[in-house]
């Protein structure tokens, strides 16, 4: 039973909260170093957020208690889920709780196993090599901004198929990082500044207008195309010289199967869904490759048995999809970045009555807050939490970090798109290293900023056709 039994031990306060913010200052000014320190108190922290209390655990096994075996008694909510919800609807990350989740979820899961994605595998692979063979060579680039457009572009072919119209492809990547920036400012200002109709609160919602928009637009190219196979989307059948080679075969994307589903969405529910896995594909996925090439930037240790297992899998040919599975020591560099920067730092819960935790009382309608980041840097678990250390990932070593790795959450609500950001995340750091044989920051060595994720405040790098020494 979950329910309070025995007297309930006092709840630690973090110091250092002040009169009607709370820890707003400490969330705002030094996020990371707060939201560790707050393991030294216990094993649940009260903190206020501005004049309302919220409850965090720092304890691996109580975070399990949160996501699986009581997650009855946390539905998804709380601040941050609430602020995402206004604007991109009910998609899988936003809605509550219920029958609607499951029955969506149900319909959903299917463009994510592992036959779906392969089937698009070699797609995303030409689409991410175009757009990293186009870099000019030697020249210092946004690491960060070229991650999240590499991906978005990778995602679109994988989402859409490789039959989307350029102008839409073109809309939606100029759109996206504004309205990821917006949604990040809505997400950390009060909830009454952004309800005031002022300039930057209009725009975001007029960008996600906009993006509704394109979707419907995508989705009627989609119904159209398959009502009239062999057209150019307007109806009309392409002329083409009878000598010219046959052009590339058209391949349907994973939205295909949500639009032929059994149960059809209503084309609000389709594009709340589309949002949310453009939303989740994009600045996670980016931010874990920014950082990634960082660290292997800075150790040739590491990027000289990157490009030797390169090397040995595709034997001088370009990178394959079932190249991906023997990449192995990329894989745990992927993933000693997201261990290390997150990249999500904050999530959060809402408790739906009255309940024990830890032999701690937290009242109905509470914020719980839970930290992958906090967890991921827990000393006892990975040893030096600041040393960027991919055999962390070795199978002799692995199993002692069971529990504490929580970069796509657990349980019921766990991230439904983990094995398409693996495919995704190996795609293009393998295609970077196999286009660029040198790479090299010529930017001071970023800090960490923990917005919605934690990225590189700024972090430029060269790419190059000469081979490092």
């Amino acid at each position: 039973m979950s329910a309070t039994t025995r007297p309930s031990a006092p709840t630690p306060t973090a110091p250092g909260g002040l009169p009607l913010i709370g820890h707003a200052h400490r969330l705002a000014r030094d996020p990371l170093p707060f939201i560790t320190s707050l393991r030294r108190y216990g094993s649940v922290v009260r903190i206020r957020i501005g004049p309302s209390p919220a409850y965090v655990v720092t304890d691996p096994a109580l975070t399990r208690r949160v996501l699986v075996t009581e997650a009855a008694h946390f539905p998804k909510g709380g601040r941050i889920i609430d602020a995402l919800r206004l604007f991109f609807g009910d998609g899988l990350a936003t809605i509550a709780d219920g029958e609607a989740h499951l029955r969506n979820r149900r319909l959903i899961q299917p463009m994510f196993n592992k036959s779906h994605i392969a089937d698009r595998g070699d797609a995303m692979i030409r689409q991410v090599r175009a757009m990293v063979e186009a870099w000019p060579q030697g020249a210092p680039r946004d690491v960060y901004a070229d991650m999240n457009a590499t991906t978005l572009a990778a995602f679109l072919v994988a989402l859409f198929g490789t039959d989307l119209p350029d102008r839409l492809e073109s809309e939606f990547t100029s759109l996206m990082p504004e309205i990821m920036e917006g949604t990040i400012r809505q997400t950390i200002l009060p909830s009454w500044i952004t309800g005031l109709p002022l300039p930057a609160n209009r725009a975001h919602a007029a960008r996600v207008a906009r993006l509704r928009a394109l979707i419907d637009q995508a989705i009627d190219h989609h119904v159209h195309r398959a009502a009239h196979p062999g057209t150019d989307g307007t109806g009309a059948v392409p002329a083409q010289c009878p000598h010219a080679p046959a052009p590339p075969t058209r391949q349907a994307g994973l939205f295909a199967a949500l639009l032929t589903a059994e149960t059809p969405l209503s084309r609000r529910q389709l594009q709340d869904e589309v949002i949310t896995l453009l939303t989740g594909a994009i600045e996670t996925t980016g931010t874990t490759l920014a950082w990634a090439l960082y660290e292997i930037s800075r150790d040739p240790g590491t990027e000289r048995i990157l490009r030797d297992e390169l090397a040995l899998v595709c034997a001088g040919r370009p990178l394959r999809h079932e190249d991906l599975d023997r990449l192995v020591h990329a894989r745990r560099v992927l993933q000693e970045a997201i261990r290390k920067y997150g990249p999500a730092w904050m999530v959060t819960r809402t408790a739906s009555r009255d309940i024990e935790l830890g032999g701690h009382r937290i009242p109905e309608g509470a914020d719980v807050v839970w930290s992958p980041y906090l967890h991921q840097h827990d000393p006892e678990v990975f040893p030096a939490p600041d040393v960027f250390d991919p055999d962390r990932w070795a199978p002799d070593r692995s199993q002692a970090t069971r529990g504490s790795f929580l970069a796509f959450g657990d349980g019921r609500r766990k991230c439904i798109g983990e094995n398409f950001a693996w495919t995704e995340l190996q795609i293009i750091l393998a295609t970077i290293l196999q286009t660029w044989p040198r790479i090299g920051v010529t930017s001071a060595a970023p800090s960490a900023q923990a917005v919605v994720t934690v990225k590189p405040d700024k972090l430029m790098m060269t790419f190059s056709s000469e081979a490092s020494g």
